[in-house]
């Protein structure tokens, strides 16, 4: 969307997952890549096919923690998330029987292990958390809600106001995607910045551990999320989602 032919199709602008939540609701954004958790909240459209989703280990989204998943009593997550927060939970109460206070906490991984037993971490800074090194325990959220469903796990769709979006606009955000994936590689060596490992992480972690088609699959396994979210009380309740 920056560098291809969809170049011009949309006024871009940079926001964390929160962000572009709430630049759709205030009206600043047409569309955004809304956190999947928001299509509870809001009354929005989803473009189809494309989106932000894993099929297991995701390695951007973790738990870590001083002590067992089934003991951890209190948890400081990243104010940025909103779906990842949620997830936690999910995760936390079904697989593990963990009902832990959470507290918001900006991402500092060594400060929010002074306050808590454990730590949601996501984005650049999980992707670069030893845990053995630092003596801790990591718990990847995508492996977890895969093992708990068997089903792929989306964190975030492109969506907005209805009328928002024409058959353009739709078209332009699925070519870009294929664009982008298809440069998967020359996009890990930008981000390498020469840096080989840095490189490597970055390549496997846009090859492999994400997903930017959203199929049948990942529509259950968002169902589903939502469905536990609701039954936790967590969510204000279910909607039947609406694609442009």
């Amino acid at each position: 969307m920056l560098h291809g032919p969809q170049r011009g199709l949309f006024d871009l602008s940079f926001q964390v997952p929160s962000g572009c939540a709430d630049e759709v609701a205030s009206g600043a954004a047409d569309i955004g890549i809304v956190p999947s958790i928001e299509l509870t909240r809001q009354t929005l459209d989803v473009i189809p096919g494309t989106g932000i989703a894993c099929r297991g280990a995701v390695r951007s989204i973790l738990l870590v923690s001083t002590r067992p998943a089934p003991e951890i009593r209190t948890l400081a997550a990243d104010i940025s998330s909103r779906t990842s927060v949620q997830l936690a939970r999910v995760v936390l109460q079904r697989r593990y029987s963990a009902v832990p206070e959470f507290r918001m906490h900006r991402p500092d991984l060594e400060e929010m292990l002074r306050v808590a037993d454990a730590a949601l971490v996501i984005g650049d800074p999980a992707l670069a958390i030893d845990e053995r090194a630092q003596g801790l325990i990591k718990t990847d959220l995508g492996s977890e809600w895969k093992a708990m469903t068997g089903l792929p796990f989306v964190y975030a769709m492109w969506s907005g106001r209805s009328s928002a979006a024409e058959a353009v606009h739709v078209a332009g955000l699925n070519a870009a995607r294929d664009r982008g994936v298809a440069a998967v590689q020359t996009i890990a060596r930008l981000e390498g910045n020469g840096d080989p490992r840095r490189e490597q992480l970055a390549l496997v972690y846009l090859r492999d551990n994400l997903k930017y088609g959203l199929g049948e699959p990942e529509m259950a396994g968002l169902r589903r999320f939502h469905e536990l979210a609701a039954e936790q009380g967590l969510v204000p309740g279910l909607r039947d989602l609406k694609f442009f």
